[in-house]
C-alpha cells in the first residue's frame, strides 16, 4: 500500500501541539491513534475526555525505539528485548511492570504499562521529532469502530473549535487495519491479551515457550471488553451457508452485507450495500474497519457479516467481529399489526 510522503511541516505543527498539551490524530500501521504527551497529565485526561473512555481502561504508550523500554518499565526481561528486536517497529504491544514514570492515568491504576513502537513512517517521524512518548488509543469515540483513514477521524471526533481534537495527520489508509497484538510479560508466563497481525505462533517461536491465553488475573488491556469496535447499526454474524436464508428472513429490513463474493446475490431488494469479503486474512483485516464504516453509513437497519474461516491466521479478525456484535435481540420482519 502506498503511504504519502511524510510532510515535515505537518510533523512540526503536530509536535508544537503536543508540547502545548494538545491532541493530534496520527496514522499508525494499525489504526489512527489519538496522540497526547504521555508525560502531561492534563493532556492524557483530554484524550479520555475526547473519546469518552472509562478512566480505568489503560492506554498504550507509543515510543520511538526499544531504548524506551527501560524508561517506562521498571523490569525489562530478555523476553521483552527479544520481541522488540524481532517485531519493533511494528504492530506489537508489550505489557511490563511499570516504572514511576507511568502514571495511574495511563495504566488505569494497574502496576503494568503497555508499550509499542509503531512502524508507520508518519508516526515514526512524529515520535522522533517530539523526542518523547505519546499515549495513542484509537482516534474514535470509545467502543466504536476504529478509524483507518483520516476521514474516519474527522467524521467522528472532528477538529476544534466544533470538534474535539487539534490536528489530524493524513498519512493515508492504515496498512494493517486492526489493532496491535498485545502480549503480557509482567508475570511468570507470557500471555496473549489481544490477537493481532503478529500471531501467537510467531511470539512462541521467538520466545521459545508457550504463550498462554489471558486468564482472570491478566492485566486489563485495550480492546478486551465484551462489546467493542461496534458500529452504531446492529451487527449480526451469520454462517456463510445460511446467509441467503437470513437475507430472506430479514426481507422487510434494509441490510448491508459483508460476505464472500460467491455468497452475495444480485437481486435482493432489501440489501442496500453488498461488499465482497477478502479471502486472505491480512487483506480482510486491512479492509475490515473501512468496510464496517461504509456499512454503518449505508442507511441499513442491520449489518450482516458472514463469519470468517477458522484458523489461527483468522483469530484477530474473529476477535474484532465477535466484539463488534451488538448483542441485541434481532427480530426478522416486523410483526403484523392487526386492527
Amino acid at each position: 500500500m502506498n503511504v504519502p510522503p511524510v510532510d515535515a511541516r505537518q510533523i512540526d505543527r503536530a509536535v508544537a501541539i503536543l508540547r502545548q498539551g494538545g491532541l493530534v490524530a496520527m496514522p499508525t500501521e494499525t489504526v489512527y491513534g489519538l496522540a497526547a504527551d504521555a508525560d502531561n497529565a492534563d493532556a492524557v485526561r483530554a484524550v479520555f475526555a475526547a473519546k469518552g473512555r472509562p478512566a480505568d481502561h489503560p492506554v498504550i504508550v507509543h515510543v520511538a525505539d526499544s531504548i524506551a523500554l527501560g524508561r517506562w518499565a521498571r523490569v525489562v526481561p530478555e523476553s521483552a528485548r527479544a520481541l522488540a528486536r524481532d517485531f519493533w517497529p511494528g504492530p506489537l504491544t508489550i505489557v511490563l511492570p511499570r516504572s514511576a514514570r507511568a502514571s495511574d492515568l495511563i495504566t488505569g491504576g494497574q502496576d503494568t504499562v503497555a508499550l509499542r513502537c509503531p512502524s508507520h513512517p508518519w508516526a515514526h517521524a512524529l515520535l522522533a521529532a517530539f523526542d518523547g512518548a505519546v499515549v495513542a488509543p484509537s482516534a474514535n469515540s470509545f467502543g466504536r469502530v476504529s478509524p483507518t483513514t483520516a476521514a474516519h477521524v474527522l467524521a467522528d471526533l472532528g477538529i476544534k473549535p466544533h470538534g474535539k481534537i487539534d490536528l489530524v495527520l493524513d498519512g493515508g489508509p492504515c496498512p494493517v487495519g486492526i489493532e496491535s497484538t498485545i502480549v503480557d510479560l509482567s508475570g511468570v508466563a507470557p500471555r496473549l491479551l489481544r490477537p493481532g497481525l503478529i500471531t501467537r505462533e510467531q511470539l512462541q517461536q521467538v520466545l521459545g515457550r508457550t504463550v498462554e491465553a489471558a486468564d482472570a488475573d491478566a492485566p486489563r488491556a485495550p480492546g478486551r471488553l465484551e462489546k467493542h469496535y461496534a458500529p452504531r447499526t446492529p451487527l449480526a454474524l451469520v454462517a456463510p451457508e445460511s446467509l441467503r436464508a437470513r437475507i430472506v428472513e430479514f426481507a422487510a429490513r434494509r441490510l448491508a452485507v459483508l460476505a464472500p463474493a460467491s455468497e452475495l446475490g444480485s437481486s435482493d431488494p432489501n440489501v442496500v450495500l453488498a461488499l465482497p469479503a477478502a479471502d486472505d486474512p491480512d487483506e480482510y483485516a486491512r479492509l475490515l474497519y473501512a468496510n464496517l464504516h461504509r456499512m454503518d453509513a449505508s442507511g441499513a437497519e442491520l449489518l450482516m457479516v458472514a463469519k470468517p474461516p477458522q484458523g489461527p491466521e483468522w483469530l484477530a479478525v474473529q476477535d474484532r467481529l465477535d466484539r463488534a456484535q451488538s448483542g441485541a435481540a434481532l427480530l426478522p420482519n416486523p410483526p403484523i399489526q392487526r386492527l
